[in-house]
């Protein structure tokens, strides 16, 4: 019988909520703690939520495969106490299924969901800085990862999406859409927009992507896309965009007042990571020349930090970009193969962890997203498009190699591209059934009329 982590390989499941780490290799091995990350911390976002108050059967029986596959003596998912459908309908699941699947019920702060707070919310134990959550004994998958688990166990790769469609658009909504629709479509399904221009976010609007009108019309769905903001053209995200570095720079060197919040509210920090923003933006505040100060501790842990937000969005009151400066240090560091010297610990929490959390209507407010914060969205819609271009690099590592041409017909959910040989990556499938009309970063399927 085949295993099955090979059943989640050759189905293709990646990540669905972050950066697409292939999900087999997670999976193998022992683990403690199995964490399921159903918080969906980032405003705005209602896909794991309806995953959870709608699918809760299939959750907890995918669970019970994966703990029993990994011996995990805990199986446990991560949520905050305020979903009570979600929680009702999970609890509804165990109890029926039998399962050892638990909940831990979380406050509602951003960043919730972040891996290595959920684990150090779920288990009271701190993930080394710079290290896997595998060092503190434990695996982290998303709500969405495990739906798409439990489709493999069933013989289903991943080709299907949910994500939230949501903001200036005339009906919010939760999508089941093939990897590959645009997202024009996905747009149209919500309704369409409220507004003649506009700014879009793919993801949540704290870490997503930030694309323009221009932008918006080539973009597709992906394996981890999980929500579609349509937001305002003058607003907070279309105004930090136009930002450039050397301007970001400068104003750190002349606003900077050195008081400390953005280290004080920083989520990593709190977890006794060395991680001090204020003194990366007093460093490069000093200096603007990144190259010649990569050899400096303080500099290197920007590596450390996970891009939440928090620091320039909640924290600085001076309106000043220590995240996106710090992502910018993180690059820098990446192309001189420079690595952090983070020490041995021990890494003790912040006693202050507590009272310092962001409660995440707070991160809303400070986007200037209020209005759209607390929009009930209960709809699902689903659609079969007449075309999809599914791209070949949807996860960490290396992009999938076609195994089809322009002019073939395939069906849906045949594989289409594989991982290289010896490399890490994922497989892709075709997502509908069609004619291939174009090979490239791209597969494009264009369905044919019987």
């Amino acid at each position: 019988m085949m295993q099955l982590a090979e059943k989640i390989r050759e189905a293709g499941v990646v990540g669905c909520g972050g950066a697409g780490f292939p999900t087999h290799i997670k999976i193998k091995g022992q683990t403690e703690y199995f964490i399921v990350n159903g918080a969906e911390c980032e405003p705005l976002l209602r896909t794991d939520r309806y995953i959870m108050t709608h699918f809760a059967t299939q959750l907890i029986e995918a669970m019970d495969a994966i703990g029993r596959e990994m011996s995990a003596a805990h199986c446990v998912i991560g949520l905050k106490a305020a979903y009570h459908e979600e929680i009702a309908a999970l609890e509804k699941a165990i109890a029926e299924a039998d399962s050892a699947v638990t909940l831990c019920k979380m406050e509602s702060f951003y960043p919730a969901g972040d891996e290595q707070s959920l684990v150090y919310e779920v288990t009271g134990r701190v993930v080394p800085p710079g290290g896997l959550p595998s060092a503190a004994g434990c695996v982290v998958d998303n709500i969405a990862t495990v739906l798409a688990i439990y489709d493999a166990i069933h013989g289903a790769p991943l080709t299907q999406k949910f994500l939230t469609v949501t903001g200036e658009v005339k009906h919010p909504t939760v999508l089941r859409v093939p990897v590959g629709t645009s997202f024009a479509r996905c747009i149209e399904l919500a309704g369409g927009t409220l507004q003649n221009k506009w700014f879009c976010v793919s993801g949540g609007p704290m870490m997503g992507k930030p694309l323009t009108m221009e932008e918006t019309e080539t973009a597709v769905v992906t394996k981890t896309t999980s929500g579609i903001l349509i937001l305002p053209e003058n607003g907070y995200h279309a105004k930090h965009r136009e930002l450039r570095v050397d301007a970001m720079l400068r104003q750190a060197s002349s606003a900077c007042i050195q008081c400390r919040s953005c280290t004080e509210l920083c989520p990593r920090h709190l977890l006794g990571h060395p991680l001090q923003p204020h003194k990366i933006m007093r460093k490069l505040a000093m200096n603007r020349d990144i190259g010649a100060l990569l050899a400096d501790p303080d500099i290197q842990r920007a590596q450390l930090c996970c891009e939440c937000g928090i620091c320039e969005v909640v924290a600085c009151p001076m309106g000043l970009q220590p995240r996106t400066i710090n992502r910018l240090v993180k690059q820098k560091l990446s192309e001189a193969k420079i690595r952090c010297d983070s020490g041995t610990g021990p890494f003790i929490p912040s006693p202050e962890r507590d009272v310092r959390k962001i409660p995440t209507g707070k991160a809303a407010l400070r986007l200037g997203l209020w209005e759209y914060y607390h929009l009930e969205i209960r709809e699902l819609r689903e659609d079969q498009p007449q075309t999809v271009a599914i791209p070949l690099k949807m996860h960490i590592g290396a992009p999938a190699v076609p195994v089809v041409k322009a002019g073939d017909r395939v069906s849906q959910n045949q594989l289409i591209a594989v991982c290289p040989p010896d490399a890490m990556g994922a497989a892709v499938h075709a997502s509908i059934g069609g004619v291939v009309t174009a090979v490239g970063d791209r597969i494009t399927i264009r369905e044919a009329k019987a």
